[in-house]
Parts: C-alpha cells; sequence; structure tokens
C-alpha cells in the first residue's frame, strides 16, 4: 500500500467505530512502527484528510478526537517512536481553543513520558493554567498535577507555588481532585 492508501485506510478505522476496542486495534496496528506512527501523527495534528469528508469541519474535529486517544496508548505502549513527536504535541497543546479530548490525551501522554527540560517551561505555564482553572476537565487537571510534580522535581522552586495551589483548590475539588493532590502533596514533602 502507498502512504496515501494506508492514510485512507487508517481514517476509514478511526470512523469506523469510537471504542476503546477499535482504538486498541489501531494502537496495535502502529506497533512500534515510526512510520505507520508518522500517519496516525498526521491526522491527530489537523493536517487534511486523503479525501475531502462530506459533511465540513466536524468531520476533522472527530479525526483529531479519535485519533488523541491511539496516540495516547501509543505513547505508552511505544515511547521511544513517541520522542520526536513530543516538540509537534507541545506546539499542538498551545493551541486554543483545543477540545478536551486533544489536551486530556496530549497530557496524559506527557505525564507519562520523560520529556526533555527544555519543555519544562512551556509545559508548566500549560499546567498551572488548567490547574487553576476550576472549570477545566477533572482529568486534565489531575494529569497537569502529575506532570507539574515532575518538573518540580526538577526545578524545585516551583514547589512551594504547586503545593499553595493544590492546598488552595482542595477543599472544593471532586474526589478525583482531591486523591490525586493528596498523593502530589505528599510526594512533595518526601
Amino acid at each position: 500500500m502507498t502512504k496515501a492508501e494506508t492514510r485512507a485506510w487508517l481514517e476509514a478505522q478511526i470512523l469506523a467505530e469510537h471504542s476503546k476496542a477499535q482504538t486498541m486495534s489501531i494502537v496495535r496496528w502502529v506497533g512500534h512502527d515510526a512510520q505507520r506512527l508518522e500517519i496516525l501523527m498526521e491526522i491527530f495534528l489537523n493536517d487534511p484528510p486523503s479525501d475531502p469528508l462530506p459533511k465540513g469541519r466536524g468531520y476533522q474535529y472527530l479525526f483529531t478526537q479519535r485519533s488523541a486517544w491511539a496516540v495516547r496508548y501509543v505513547a505508552e505502549k511505544a515511547p521511544e517512536i513517541m520522542q520526536p513527536w513530543l516538540n509537534r504535541l507541545l506546539d499542538n497543546l498551545q493551541k486554543q481553543p483545543l477540545h478536551d479530548a486533544i489536551k486530556r490525551n496530549t497530557l496524559n501522554i506527557f505525564e507519562h513520558l520523560d520529556f526533555p527540560s527544555e519543555f519544562d517551561g512551556l509545559l508548566a505555564d500549560q499546567c498551572f493554567n488548567a490547574l487553576m482553572d476550576p472549570k477545566e476537565a477533572i482529568a486534565i487537571r489531575c494529569s497537569s498535577m502529575s506532570i507539574l510534580e515532575k518538573i518540580c522535581r526538577r526545578i524545585p522552586e516551583l514547589q512551594p507555588e504547586l503545593r499553595l495551589l493544590l492546598e488552595e483548590h482542595l477543599e472544593h475539588g471532586s474526589a478525583g481532585f482531591k486523591s490525586r493532590a493528596k498523593k502530589v502533596l505528599a510526594r512533595l514533602k518526601a
């Protein structure tokens, strides 16, 4: 198959069904293959689809949202092929507005991968902003906590700011927020 044919096949797989089973099927297809990941990342990063979409812009968001889930799991299962994409992921994270699925899955990648210290400043800004916003989705805020914890290990001067923010939002946070915040606070004290 040519790259164009492979992309068209992958787009069809992404549109076929939105389920964990379908997502994991795509993840298995990518495996540890950097060329297959490139095709998935092109779709995720909003490159135009291989064929014009019949129902306009909404379909492009659908591709992006569904591919975000697969990208996240590829990063967990094959982190070595995700490393070259970290700059593009960080750039994409700074675009506004972003659908929650894109933010959540992108932050989840950074939460579980080792990323270079050169990303600390931009990631810290993104994560502090998400953490301060009580209207932000809990999963995004929780991933932000974990990323900030990693950054604080490299930049200890940020620990007081993170502690203060977590303590400030702890009382009114959801159960998920409280659970993650308490764990992060305990590890920061250690």
